[in-house]
């Protein structure tokens, strides 16, 4: 009897520790927000770029992405959140003050503008950082190189304006707690091929760069 218990125990136990160890240990997310832009813009772009940085770097992300509203206290769940869209952009008083303590603690913001979204985003950023602005980040920063290197920083993927991609920043405390694309189109790049028909040297860039958002805020709260 002891050697039948000792047995179940030792199952279960084996059991405990592979379900334990198939925990994924970082979750990242889509930022819903008020306005009337489209937040939900690139929907296949942040499941890829989870399928990227899982094979090619070995980080144990959660398989499926979240959806988070700027004012909830499941924002601090997440290490990395994106945010994308064309249009318009509201933060209310309390939402700008969640996300405010939700990048002060440890947590990384993305702005992926997939054009039309900077005139709105730099208003509302401003709720929450009113005492900060935007740097463009110099192309020597860990950003660019953390896991590939980008020597001539953010990547251009589709072309608008004939402008070129630049990476924004917002530091607290000497700590990049914010990334804003711009002029690249990044989201864009990590989305199934068949969406904007990308010439596959063009995604991985894409999918490259943003790898190195991500384990950059893996890393660095």
């Amino acid at each position: 009897m002891y050697r039948l218990h000792l047995h179940i125990f030792i199952v279960l136990y084996c059991i405990s520790g592979a379900i334990s160890a198939q925990q994924p240990t970082y979750k990242i997310a889509k930022l819903q927000y008020e306005g009337g832009g489209d937040w939900y813009a690139n929907k296949t772009a942040l499941p890829n770029l989870i399928d990227f940085a899982r094979k090619n770097i070995k980080v144990n992300i959660a398989l499926e992405e979240g959806v988070v509203a700027v004012g909830s206290p499941e924002l601090f769940a997440y290490p990395y959140v994106y945010m994308t869209g064309h249009g318009n952009v509201t933060f209310s008083d309390q939402e700008a003050q969640n996300l405010r303590k939700y990048l002060i603690s440890g947590g990384f913001l993305h702005i992926d503008d997939n054009y039309g979204l900077d005139k709105f985003i730099r208003i509302e950023m401003k709720k929450v950082f009113p005492e900060l602005e935007f740097v463009e980040i110099p192309w020597n920063h860990l950003i660019y190189r953390i896991k590939y290197s980008f020597p001539q920083g953010l990547p251009k993927i589709h072309e608008h304006d004939g402008n070129p991609a630049q990476g924004f920043g917002i530091f607290y405390k000497g700590r990049l707690v914010c990334f804003y694309s711009y002029e690249s189109d990044l989201g864009n790049g990590w989305e199934d091929q068949s969406v904007h028909e990308d010439p596959e040297e063009v995604r991985q860039k894409a999918l490259k760069m943003g790898t190195n958002l991500l384990f950059y805020a893996f890393t660095s709260y």
